[in-house]
């Protein structure tokens, strides 16, 4: 069976397996203060030459959520995010049980825009005291959708977190995949408009390991105590360490980021030309068809893929390429959407 599930469900690429294999029987001081975590920040703080930031690494995504909200926020404050954002959808209300209210606003296109945050942070200062206080704007790059902002919408989203005092931080599990989409901008960039944000690993060929980027001074004092408390510090630190040097140390985290893009244009471009239609147009690694029964029974079969969503119109399914997707598999998924179109609907 073809597998376009995920971007997460195989083990790593072969530059991080070398080097756990390299490092095996090596000692090491534990939770992350090691000299393969302080390379692997090197590395990272290197693409950020105008900005000194701190860099730590969790395990996961959701956990890192977790961690840098609960970090950043007083017991009083909340969040706010579009109704398809991570913390408000697949997180199984992880912000909420730390405490913090996630404050949702309809998405465009799976973003937020500063109407959006001007429209809820007014209505939250409506009655002040008796509701809990919009602190921070959380976003995801790319998307839920595989949509990916523009330094346009990046810049308005900065100015208007600016002008109404609240933290910009940026969701990047699939970080990877927005900055290879042919954006015009970079790390470096994004530390410019970010209080914080992380770099996923994760969902772009590492093994595990989100890398959190903070740049606002007044964040950094105390967060490892964050972490240590969340659960979210590592023993055995410098595997994370180890991801993140194999992803960084050659551009490894760009190079496979681009394969997992090129090889979703490719799908997306056979259903446009199959005629198949569309949730939306992706700009990354994953894709959102609607297929009738007939077509949806047809590729399960012989396709492992994600049902997203039933509509009147048929059902969402979501293809997502990997930095493991092979031209075969693409090819043999392209052949299969081609019968599938052919099928007589009952």
């Amino acid at each position: 069976m073809l597998f376009f599930r995920n971007d997460y469900g195989q083990g790593c690429i072969p530059e991080i397996l070398e080097q756990m294999n390299q490092t095996n029987m090596q000692s090491h001081v534990g939770y992350g203060e090691d000299e393969i975590c302080m390379h692997a920040k090197q590395l990272i703080q290197s693409k950020m030459v105008d900005h000194t930031v701190d860099v730590h690494f969790i395990s996961g995504g959701t956990l890192t959520n977790q961690t840098v909200i609960k970090s950043m926020l007083r017991p009083f404050e909340a969040v706010i995010s579009c109704d398809t954002g991570h913390i408000a959808t697949h997180e199984t209300g992880a912000i909420e049980a730390t405490g913090h209210k996630v404050i949702t606003v309809q998405n465009v296109n799976g973003k937020l825009t500063p109407a959006l945050i001007q429209k809820s942070f007014d209505e939250h200062m409506l009655t002040y005291e008796h509701l809990v206080y919009p602190k921070m704007v959380y976003i995801s790059n790319g998307t839920e959708f595989g949509t990916v902002y523009t330094r346009e919408e990046l810049t308005a989203l900065h100015e208007k977190c600016q002008e109404l005092g609240l933290y910009l931080y940026m969701d990047g599990a699939r970080l990877g995949a927005a900055l290879m989409s042919g954006v015009d901008y970079s790390l470096n960039d994004l530390a410019a408009w970010c209080d914080v944000f992380y770099i996923g690993g994760t969902k772009n060929g590492a093994l595990m390991g989100e890398a959190v980027v903070i740049i606002n001074d007044s964040l950094k004092p105390y967060f490892r105590f964050c972490m240590k408390q969340n659960g979210a510090m590592m023993a055995k630190g410098w595997l994370l360490g180890i991801q993140f040097a194999g992803l960084f140390e050659n551009d490894a985290f760009y190079t496979v980021a681009k394969h997992a893009n090129e090889m979703a244009a490719q799908i997306q471009d056979a259903l446009f030309d199959l005629k198949y239609p569309f949730l939306m147009k992706s700009d990354t690694n994953q894709i959102f068809p609607v297929v009738n029964e007939n077509e949806y029974v047809f590729l399960k079969e012989k396709v492992d893929f994600e049902l997203w969503e039933n509509r009147k119109e048929g059902k969402v399914i979501r293809f997502v390429t990997s930095w493991s997707t092979t031209q075969e598999q693409v090819d043999a998924l392209i052949t299969l959407l081609k019968q599938a179109k052919e099928l007589k609907e009952e």
